[in-house]
């Protein structure tokens, strides 16, 4: 029916027509039959190669990542290992300068006493000959004075004059 130039076509969504219903419904088994004899198979084959490359590639996330783990557990208890060493090596470092300073300071204290007492004795061994001469020249005054006394006669004017000549005398030989 044609009315004011549209056309109306029969029935609507709300009227079905069996016999476009029924050639609608025959053409798609028709291209499913086409689809499921030329595409059907290669699009499934190529899904299951999907999946499969899929579920390959997650089992070698899931075994990398066991391997990483692996590493980083080992990395750790080598890491845990060199730690543990180097403060043994510090510590037996340590133990040993102390041992070091130790011997170090008893060999100094040691070498200090000697160069101490090697003084002490040199010192007493100056004064003993300081006083050897000291004595020798005391005996040698005596001895002198004793001389020039017996010499002149005993008046006590001339010993004292004797005596003060004696000592001008040796302190004139000192300088």
């Amino acid at each position: 029916m044609l009315t004011s130039g549209i056309i109306l076509l029969e029935g609507g969504l709300l009227n079905p027509n069996p016999g476009l219903i029924f050639w609608t419904a025959l053409t798609f088994l028709i291209v499913l039959l086409i689809l499921s004899k030329t595409a059907w198979g290669p699009i499934l084959s190529m899904l299951e190669e999907r999946s499969k490359g899929i579920q390959s590639a997650i089992d070698r996330a899931h075994s990398a990542k066991n391997e990483a783990e692996s590493i980083l557990k080992k990395n750790r208890d080598l890491l845990a290992k060199a730690d543990s060493e180097s403060e043994k090596i510090i510590r037996e470092a340590r133990e040993l300068a102390d041992k070091v300073r130790t011997e170090l300071t008893e060999k100094a204290q040691a070498e200090s006493r000697k160069m101490i007492d090697s003084a002490k004795e040199e010192i007493e061994q100056e004064k003993r000959r300081a006083l050897d001469v000291l004595r020798n020249e005391v005996a040698d005054m005596a001895v002198k004075g004793a001389e020039k006394i017996i010499r002149t006669t005993l008046d006590a004017e001339k010993q004292k004059v004797v005596v003060n000549d004696m000592i001008r005398e040796m302190s004139a030989n000192r300088n």
